[in-house]
């Protein structure tokens, strides 16, 4: 049974991180087409986590960059939901695997 937990343990971390490092490359690969086009972005945490104002303040500043923007901001908002899961499945799976030492078996 532990053997089977810990396996599956390592899998979902595994996965979750290897899901979180292509999404930071997605992000790293359009933020380097923004930059390559001059698009000189000032972004606040507020720009990329309140959709409403990043249309109001960045997109109108950058109308020709308008779907790479959204692009980056959806894989930036992503990622970091993916790193909050990740912490959350690692903090989860190790108290799983203690508990045992911890409560006796």
């Amino acid at each position: 049974m532990t053997n089977t937990l810990l396996t599956l343990v390592i899998v979902a971390f595994v996965g979750m991180l290897l899901l979180n490092i292509y999404f930071r490359l997605k992000v790293i690969k359009i933020y380097r087409k923004l930059r390559k086009n001059n698009v000189p972005l000032e972004l606040s945490p507020s720009h990329l986590f309140n959709k409403e104002k990043l249309e109001t303040e960045i997109i109108p500043q950058h109308p020709n960059h308008a779907d790479d923007i959204r692009i980056f901001a959806n894989n930036i908002r992503f990622s970091v939901r993916m790193a909050s899961v990740l912490i959350t499945l690692i903090t989860l799976f190790a108290a799983i695997l203690m508990y045992p030492y911890f409560f006796g078996k």
